[in-house]
């Protein structure tokens, strides 16, 4: 059943191997997806160990869903945006963005057809250069009694990521 009309969708995680044969089953169904890369540490058997087949992984695994969204028509950002387009990518990785940008554009597909995620806060330069751009940014925030536990494991799951958002917090 097509589920283009739902306001929901799932998140895929490029480092794991098992994301490739997830992500084509739920794009026959025209499920909502939103890419990233992955936070959490995997053993080895699981997912890629290294950063650069990590990133490789996600560009192949976003060139997958943009052919599906030229595929089904190229369905956009509802007008009240509370439908979001079918590929969706949850990055701060401007290499990966830049990647995606430029596969879609190669495609036609139009800039409201997909979808730039990130958490507040964090690459604000590049949230702006989107909009900017005109590709539509969803942002982020964790709230409730429990996002502070929720940034820390984050934070702690991965040692990158507290790299990560030290380097992040510091850019202007």
């Amino acid at each position: 059943m097509p589920r283009e009309n739902n306001k929901t969708g799932l998140v895929i995680q490029a480092y794991l191997f098992r994301s490739e044969e997830d992500l084509k089953k739920l794009l026959k169904e025209r499920t909502r997806i939103r890419l990233v890369k992955g936070a959490y540490m995997e053993p080895p058997e699981r997912a890629f160990p290294k950063k650069h087949d990590m990133d490789a992984n996600f560009d192949h695994l976003a060139q997958e869903m943009i052919d599906c969204a030229v595929a089904a028509g190229s369905p956009c950002l509802s007008a009240n945006g509370r439908i979001p387009p079918i590929p969706a990518f949850g990055t701060h990785d401007p290499n990966r963005i830049q990647f995606a940008k430029d596969y879609a554009t190669r495609l036609s597909l139009p800039k409201q057809a997909m979808e730039f995620q990130m958490l507040y806060g964090i690459r604000r330069d590049l949230q702006s250069q989107c909009v900017r751009e005109g590709y539509p940014v969803r942002v982020y925030v964790p709230y409730g009694t429990r996002w502070y536990p929720y940034f820390m494991r984050r934070l702690a799951e991965r040692p990158a990521n507290m790299w990560f958002f030290i380097s992040n917090f510091l850019r202007k």
